[in-house]
């Protein structure tokens, strides 16, 4: 007997229980999933809060860090700035110590010489004379006709080319002047613009000494500097950078000619400068040495006048000689 096929479902109810409890599980993780997110999402919020709190302490920190180190900073350009300055004023000092260090160390013959022939000398230093009495022209106090009392020396040359024709000349004036103060207090030297020979010491004496005067004879070979042939430059910055009320000083002038304008504007500036005490004694001296220019049969040229005529009143009214050269002179 043929057994009787038994038809199989596909979709009997045990599938389906099995399908929908598969379902069912799967909206109950859903629901719970949703129940915890808002506990989630506000420890993250928290999280976040407590993170910009701590970057902002740290904000805090760090500009506070900033400003110490900024103000440390200030200290240290303030520092540098001092330590600059320091460096600067130093280095002046080299410069200087270095001069004299160079003027002191150069061959001089003069060092062999006797402090006693130097005592013998034609400028007579009494202690009188450091009582600085006032400007006279006492005759035994001269040498050929120029008083030689003052304890300090100023020079203003005229270094224009016409007077570095004649060079030689006026190395040998300012050597015959220099011998006739064998020792001084100071000395200085500068053109008439005033600029300084020596620039290292601007504006200030230098201590005469055998090795410096040795160094003036040196470097006058060699010194040309510009020059516009005006003394009262030279001489108005002598006085207003020189004079003390407790030195005695006494400038030479070099020239060969006049270039400036009015003679008489220059004699009122010059007086203004080198007033009168009242005993009429002025400041400082004021001497000149006129060298010849342009000597052809006619005479002098008219800026040599010039020079020659402004330098005779200046050095009458300043208690100072004028001396005139000529080329027979030579």
């Amino acid at each position: 007997m043929a057994r009787r096929r038994r038809d199989i479902e596909a979709f009997s109810l045990s599938f389906l229980d099995c399908i929908c409890c598969g379902f069912g599980a799967i909206i109950l993780l859903l629901v719970l999933s949703k129940i915890y997110e808002p506990v989630i999402l506000e420890k993250t919020n928290e999280d976040l809060d407590q993170l910009i709190a701590r970057l902002q302490e740290e904000l805090f920190d760090i500009r506070g860090e900033t400003l110490v180190v900024n103000r440390a900073l200030g200290r240290v350009e303030l520092e540098t700035s001092e330590t600059k300055m320091r460096m600067s004023t130093l280095q002046k000092e080299l410069d200087q110590v270095q001069g004299q260090y160079e003027l002191i160390n150069m061959d001089d013959p003069l060092l062999n010489l006797d402090e006693g022939e130097l005592q013998a000398a034609r400028q007579r230093l009494t202690e009188e004379m450091l009582d600085l009495g006032p400007f006279r022209r006492a005759p035994d106090d001269a040498v050929g006709g120029i008083p030689v009392d003052s304890e300090y020396i100023l020079f203003v040359i005229d270094t224009s080319g016409s007077m570095q024709s004649k060079w030689t000349w006026v190395e040998q004036k300012l050597s015959q002047v220099l011998n006739a103060y064998p020792r001084v207090k100071g000395l200085q030297i500068m053109n008439d613009n005033g600029s300084y020979m020596f620039k290292q010491y601007g504006g200030t004496w230098i201590e005469d000494s055998p090795q410096v005067r040795q160094a003036i004879q040196t470097q006058m070979r060699q010194w040309q500097d510009f020059s516009d042939s005006n003394p009262s430059d030279g001489i108005a910055y002598a006085i207003e950078t020189f004079w003390a009320p407790d030195k005695k000083i006494s400038v030479y002038v070099f020239g060969d000619d006049f270039q400036g304008g009015s003679m008489e504007s220059v004699l009122r500036q010059i007086d203004q400068l080198n007033i009168e005490d009242e005993n009429g004694d002025r400041r400082v001296r004021i001497h000149a040495v006129g060298f010849p220019l342009g000597f052809t049969g006619k005479g002098p040229s008219s800026s040599s006048q010039k020079f020659a005529g402004l330098m005779r009143v200046m050095c009458d009214r300043n208690g100072g000689t004028f001396v005139a050269l000529t080329e027979r002179s030579r």
